[in-house]
């Protein structure tokens, strides 16, 4: 993450306006280069130009704002798997290929607020705001719903679409965190890994619709 490139984006959307937005900017750029545990809502105020009481309009104290990070994430991802699922003009296989790649490749792309969306930091400390979990659980239960329908299509098997989409989730989730946390860093690798996830779970896949989706 280029740290001037993100000074420059703090300081425009706070010229515009969205100061909120700016910290949040911000704060993922800290924590991209220094790491959760050195973020304070001090060292946010000065990275963005404002007075140190400037956060404390928008967040009530640290764990709001990482809430508040990881909820933006729930939110851009959910969507993401919402236009790719509502596509017509993919087949049942193009949009489960698209579902495992968007995933990995939305990790890949934001590892901060991944780490954030699904890390002991907020989930097993019981720290989750009220926020968070209003985008987060339908985040989740959209998931559900996909894997349901791929299921009653006979494209997934298994009669139990709760577990199934747990699996899932865990397979994606565990080659996403290998590619964060720098044990594959070829992403030739990842792809070949992704497809091979993608066809365990169907009996087809398009390879030429997974290209297009890791293009």
């Amino acid at each position: 993450m280029n740290s001037a490139t993100n000074l420059k984006d703090v300081r425009l959307s706070y010229h515009h306006g969205d100061l909120r937005q700016a910290l949040l900017v911000a704060a993922k750029a800290l924590i991209a280069e220094a790491g959760i545990e050195n973020l304070s809502l001090r060292k946010l105020a000065e990275r963005a130009g404002v007075s140190r009481t400037a956060p404390y309009h928008h967040f009530s104290d640290k764990n709001d704002l990482l809430c508040a990070i990881a909820a933006q994430g729930f939110l851009r991802r959910h969507q993401e798997a919402r236009d790719t699922f509502n596509n017509s003009r993919l087949t049942a296989e193009e949009k489960f290929a698209e579902f495992i790649c968007g995933y990995i490749k939305f990790a890949a792309n934001n590892p901060e607020e991944y780490e954030l969306m699904f890390g002991r930091n907020i989930w097993k400390q019981k720290n989750s705001t009220q926020e968070l979990r209003d985008v987060a659980y339908p985040c989740f239960q959209h998931q559900l719903e996909m894997i349901t329908s791929w299921q009653q299509m006979g494209l997934i098997s298994g009669d139990n679409p709760l577990r199934t989409s747990q699996v899932i989730w865990g397979a994606v989730h565990g080659i996403a965190k290998l590619w964060i946390d720098g044990i594959y860093t070829d992403s030739a690798q990842i792809e070949e890994v992704s497809l091979c996830a993608v066809k365990l779970f169907i009996k087809t896949a398009s390879l030429k619709v997974w290209e297009k989706s890791i293009g």
